[in-house]
């Protein structure tokens, strides 16, 4: 029957991607950076048909483990690239993979155990001894699954080797099919619900994109296992028959020799990420010699990093793809930069909506008119929107403006139709236009800049927070003439990159940030 449901009804059940992707491209390489915890004897060079294999095994696994359709299996496990192997294979006998990112502590997990009403666990010894030892996980979970050993109260996928393999359960496509969890600046996070006809929804636009690559190019991912744009990149690579090479190992000179020896075309990772791997621009190995496209999509990236990062190729018009999008919707907008543009690029201006996929309007504020000086609030429509948080529906509708969804965001759209995206609602920081702008602004006159972020200080005045390069101190002559179009600004604090408090996806959390520090004046006086 799916056969015949239009491609972008037709529901994408992550359990049956690999094996779909195998009848296509079975030879198709996968290489890693690391063992995985649940399979080391997979070893780090895979192909297509030994993933859509080990999929299909560790399902049989989880099955014999009592893991049934329809219920919850919560992973939550240090990061490695079994997260995405195990959660295909929950969604292959029809379970919803809940994923819990590794950083979150044993209080916010219990929480979510909780709310989730005694789901299945997959966890490891490491968080068994650390975050999860003050939990009564006898309480907390059905079953709590490892990948190996025989501690008592847990099941050993290790043990279950050789299970009966079994049928894919296709469950109807507005069933849930996957869960993540939102940023969680502040108290307990939200669990996002997504459906498999909601995942198809997000697909489309970035398999058209990719679609419009002419060439079979290498790609290269350095993105958390917990979130869905991991999944969603994996589903239009391996469907077409893209090499994959999945990154956990982040810091530059580990990257540099893999990159090198893969040579990939297509390179995407967090803008943390990007900012230190600047640097490989001038590695002997040359590293992003052979990138053609560079592509950003959690959180904008300054304007002189996307600038650097393109002359590292020694391509022909190498492309940095820029997109905004939300946990809750996926990609709604996207850009590109270029050599010429990208240095002196407006990089609040996000682009257009993705034709025919995404819809966005920009609702006034206070009754104004939405301009760069009174910015209103950013609402879209997706078929890739998530359709509740788990448990905390009332929430979810409070984001609901009709048909639109409130992204939490404020700017506005230029006369050309471009969004414009200045801040997010609750960083609106008095006197201050945006705060993105003005860390674009002074990022490309101070080359020693890591990170800048603006945050409110004790009395909303507006803070700047560095992070230089190596730490080294911030020259304040230099700082000065950087910042003598924004005499609003507080004198900066200087803190090291490792400081930032940080989400699963390496966004800054401004809210936390603020509360340090203002902690930290208080102490000091």
């Amino acid at each position: 029957m799916l056969l015949h449901l239009p491609a972008s009804r037709r529901p994408l059940r992550l359990g049956t991607i690999p094996e779909e992707a195998a009848a296509r491209h079975p030879d198709t390489p996968l290489v890693l950076d690391h063992d995985m915890d649940a399979a080391p004897a997979a070893g780090r060079e895979l192909t297509v048909a030994g993933l859509a294999d080990l999929v299909d095994d560790m399902a049989a696994r989880l099955w014999a483990a009592g893991v049934r359709a329809g219920e919850h299996l919560a992973l939550y496990k240090a990061h490695n690239f079994d997260i995405y192997v195990l959660a295909c294979a929950a969604s292959r006998v029809g379970a919803v993979p809940v994923l819990l990112s590794p950083a979150l502590d044993g209080p916010t997990v219990g929480a979510l155990l909780d709310r989730l009403e005694r789901p299945h666990l997959l966890t490891d010894e490491g968080k068994l001894a650390a975050e999860l030892a003050g939990l009564d996980l006898a309480e907390a979970a059905a079953t709590v699954v490892v990948p190996s050993g025989d501690r008592p109260g847990t099941v050993s996928l290790e043990s279950l080797a050789g299970a009966p393999r079994r049928a894919p359960v296709l469950l109807d496509g507005h069933h849930p099919a996957l869960m993540t969890h939102t940023s969680g600046t502040t108290g307990v996070p939200k669990l996002v619900v997504h459906t498999a006809l909601s995942l198809r929804g997000r697909y489309r636009p970035q398999d058209y994109l990719v679609g419009l690559i002419r060439r079979r190019e290498t790609y290269a991912v350095h993105v958390s296992f917990v979130h869905s744009r991991m999944y969603m990149a994996l589903a239009v690579m391996l469907e077409r028959g893209m090499p994959v090479v999945v990154i956990d190992h982040g810091a530059p000179d580990e990257v540099a020799p893999l990159l090198a020896r893969t040579r990939p075309g297509i390179v995407e990772t967090h803008p943390n990420s990007y900012v230190e791997w600047a640097d490989l621009v001038d590695h002997p190995l040359r590293p992003l010699a052979n990138v053609k496209y560079f592509s950003g999509t959690f959180d904008a990236i300054h304007p002189p990093t996307i600038h650097r990062l393109l002359s590292g190729s020694r391509r022909t018009n190498p492309l940095f793809f820029q997109f905004y999008g939300q946990s809750e919707c996926g990609p709604l907008v996207a850009r590109w930069y270029t050599k010429k543009n990208a240095h002196s690029a407006n990089g609040r201006c996000l682009g257009y909506p993705l034709p025919g996929m995404t819809h966005v309007r920009v609702v006034p504020r206070e009754g104004r008119r939405p301009t760069k000086r009174s910015p209103g609030h950013i609402e879209v429509r997706s078929d890739g929107r998530a359709v509740t948080y788990y448990a905390e529906d009332e929430r979810y509708r409070q984001e609901l403006n009709g048909k639109w969804w409130r992204t939490g965001d404020v700017g506005y759209r230029d006369r050309l139709g471009r969004v414009h995206v200045l801040d997010r609602a609750v960083d609106v920081i008095p006197n201050v236009d945006s705060t993105l702008e003005v860390e674009d602004t002074v990022l490309g006159r101070l080359d020693e800049l890591l990170e800048l972020v603006l945050v409110p200080g004790p009395d909303k005045e507006p803070l700047p927070v560095v992070c230089t390069k190596d730490n080294a101190p911030l020259d304040p002559v230099r700082w000065r003439r950087a910042v003598l179009d924004f005499p609003q600004l507080a004198a900066p604090i200087q803190l090291p990159l490792s400081e930032l408090p940080r989400t699963a996806t390496m966004k800054v959390q401004r809210i936390e940030l603020t509360r340090r520090l203002h902690e930290r004046l208080e102490r000091t006086g």
